[in-house]
């Protein structure tokens, strides 16, 4: 199936590894020319020089700290300057684990502004070209625990949910000019991120990363953690001419997991 990336120019965020990485790797696969922000080009290099040469000439490694507003702004400058961007991929990182009772003021304002207002305000520097000229993809990568709150994943769940809201809003806002607003929702996807969880996992209960990890692929009906090139096809096929009438969905990628309707 084509997909119809080829000349599509593509914004991922947080690139470098993870749920990022994959989402680059499969829109670099499908054809389109993907800028990969991260705070650090080195490892998005290393996994771009290990891919066949005329897919790796699609990708473009961008160092710009989203952290940062005024680097958020700088990322728009750069991008621009490059080509409109047709696809965004909103990709926050993840937050460190804790409480909910416990989490200071400090932390809940931290994580969402640059979880989500940054990327609220990404969004909005790069709409308009996409309203313009009559078609874009906007795809933000939540988590399963906007569902299924996640024991110990407060500023996840939270802040993620907030994300969910916002790109329902916007989907309706945009979807008759051509432009989709869709949030993946991954589950136990095995990067780095979910290795670093199931260590922090481990340290709580007195176990071995790698039996809470058995644990935990053992409570999906799929009976394993999911591939991220799994993750990656799916983000492809929403940034897609294919998904030209999917817009305000939360997709799961979760091999079952989440056990709701």
């Amino acid at each position: 199936m084509d997909l119809g990336l080829a000349g599509k120019q593509a914004l991922v965020l947080g690139a470098s590894r993870g749920l990022g990485a994959a989402s680059a790797r499969a829109l670099a696969l499908e054809g389109a020319q993907v800028i990969a922000v991260a705070r650090s080009t080195e490892t998005t290099q290393r996994w771009r020089d290990a891919l066949p040469a005329n897919i790796g000439a699609r990708i473009h490694p961008l160092k710009i700290d989203l952290t940062q507003r005024a680097q958020v702004d700088e990322l728009v400058e750069q991008a621009t300057r490059i080509g409109p961007t047709d696809i965004l991929v909103n990709n926050g990182g993840g937050p460190p684990p804790g409480a909910a009772a416990s989490m200071p003021l400090e932390q809940w304002t931290h994580y969402f502004e640059i979880m989500a207002a940054h990327l609220f305000h990404l969004t909005g520097r790069l709409l308009p070209s996409m309203l313009e000229r009559g078609w874009g993809r906007i795809i933000s990568i939540a988590s399963s625990g906007v569902e299924q709150p996640i024991p110990n994943l407060a500023l996840s769940n939270a802040v993620r949910a907030a994300l969910l809201g916002w790109s329902k809003t916007l989907a309706g806002e945009v979807a008759a000019r051509g432009v989709t607003v869709n949030v993946v929702l991954p589950g136990r996807i095995h990067t780095d991120r979910v290795d670093e969880l199931d260590q922090a996992a481990a340290e709580k209960q007195g176990k071995s990363r790698a039996q809470v990890a058995h644990e935990s692929a053992n409570s999906i009906p799929a009976a394993r953690y999911g591939r991220p090139e799994e993750f990656g096809d799916v983000i492809a096929f929403l940034a897609s001419t294919r998904a030209s009438y999917v817009t305000g969905a939360k997709i799961r990628v979760d091999g079952g997991m989440i056990r709701s309707i």
